[in-house]
């Protein structure tokens, strides 16, 4: 029974991960999520109390496995300015993958108090990943550099996710170089 429940949880997570990759938040319903499952609409309201509380769930089990794949592109970079660059061009590569889409779409989303602050608290261990880098480097606020160098990153996520006119490797390399040359001029 509970491993029946298991694959049934994993199968409304894996069903609202394509919702949100394919319409955003808005696509993220509970009689979708039952049509995607083939459960009884009343049977997603077993597994999830609400949509807050699915979108939890997509960040509690979604971002470590982003993360690790971050950082263990950081850790076969050799020097603080490699993995530096890692950081960025592994998220940057992440922008087409499923789990990278919902967790867009969530931070857009409506979310209470509690699963907002949970995101956040992921998004920091994000960024300190690249803090040893940045102090490495001899920066004297690494946290504050790793949070704007973050900002690029985000903004270049955007960029790649608006379908933008450039193509997205440009809009990487573009990203990378501008990581770079301002982690240098310190």
């Amino acid at each position: 029974m509970a491993e029946h429940r298991t694959m049934q949880r994993g199968a409304l997570l894996d069903a609202a991960r394509s919702l949100l990759s394919e319409g955003g938040t808005e696509a993220l319903t509970f009689p979708a999520l039952a049509e995607r499952t083939g459960l009884a609409r009343s049977s997603v309201y077993e597994y999830f109390r609400s949509r807050a509380a699915v979108v939890e769930e997509l960040c509690a089990v979604d971002f470590p496995v982003w993360a690790a794949e971050i950082e263990f592109a950081m850790a076969e970079a050799t020097t603080a300015e490699t993995k530096i660059e890692a950081y960025v061009r592994r998220q940057l590569s992440l922008v087409g993958d499923r789990r990278h889409r919902a967790v867009v779409a969530i931070s857009a989303s409506e979310l209470d108090a509690g699963a907002r602050e949970k995101i956040r608290a992921a998004h920091g261990g994000l960024i300190s990943m690249i803090v040893d880098a940045l102090s490495e480097l001899g920066h004297e606020q690494p946290r504050l550099a790793a949070m704007l160098l973050q900002g690029v990153v985000d903004a270049a996520v955007r960029r790649i996710e608006l379908g933008a006119a450039e193509d997205p490797v440009v809009i990487a390399e573009a990203a990378v170089s501008m990581v770079l040359t301002g982690v240098r001029g310190n």
